[in-house]
């Protein structure tokens, strides 16, 4: 019984330290959300603008674009301001178009019908890096000392640096799942 223990404790351990890293899914934002991939009214020429300023968008993240009788065309910078259409990175002309934001960096997409993108049809997307996992440091780490001149007042005391715990769903699923495993080989081995 003791080497279950010592196989549970273990196991869960190592398990808790691989996977309570928090992850951020990959997301695929429908460009326009329910106006689609279209030309905009005549009052209404910033709404793609509008649309990607009230978002964030990730390394590993997609954009749908839902059309009809019109096209997306990714551009550089250049043909983005000047809606230049006869050079396009990537052309897509079939209704329903998902475009991977693979690389960190701006990204430009402008409508292949004529005109649409002078009156508006054109989209920028400024795509982030997922930051780093920063690691806690150890609870009992000190600030590193800092050299005052002997005229001067001592420095205000620094924050607690405390502990941060994370909890996944995973964190809570995986141990139930570990223990019938172990109990199911033990009662086996019996």
């Amino acid at each position: 019984m003791s080497s279950f223990l010592f196989l549970f404790h273990a196991s869960l351990t190592v398990f808790l330290a691989v996977t309570n890293c928090p992850v951020e899914a990959a997301k695929e934002f429908r460009v326009g959300d329910d106006l689609g991939w279209r030309q905009p009214g005549l009052n209404d020429t910033d709404v793609y603008s509008q649309w990607a300023a009230g978002k964030r968008f990730h390394v590993g993240d997609s954009l749908s674009f839902t059309y009809k009788n019109d096209s997306v065309l990714e551009v550089d910078k250049w043909d983005y301001y000047h809606c230049n259409t006869s050079n396009p990175i990537i052309d897509f002309d079939n209704g329903k178009s998902i475009m991977k934001l693979d690389r960190p960096g701006p990204f430009y997409f402008i409508s292949g019908a004529p005109d649409h993108c002078k009156n508006g049809q054109r989209l920028f997307v400024e795509v982030i890096d997922l930051p780093p996992i920063v690691q806690s440091p150890p609870p009992f780490a000190a600030p590193p000392e800092q050299y005052l001149p002997d005229d001067s007042p001592a420095p205000a005391p620094s924050p607690s640096l405390g502990i941060a715990i994370s909890i996944t769903p995973w964190s809570l699923v995986m141990p139930l799942i570990i223990t019938l495993l172990a109990l199911v080989a033990c009662s086996s081995a019996l």
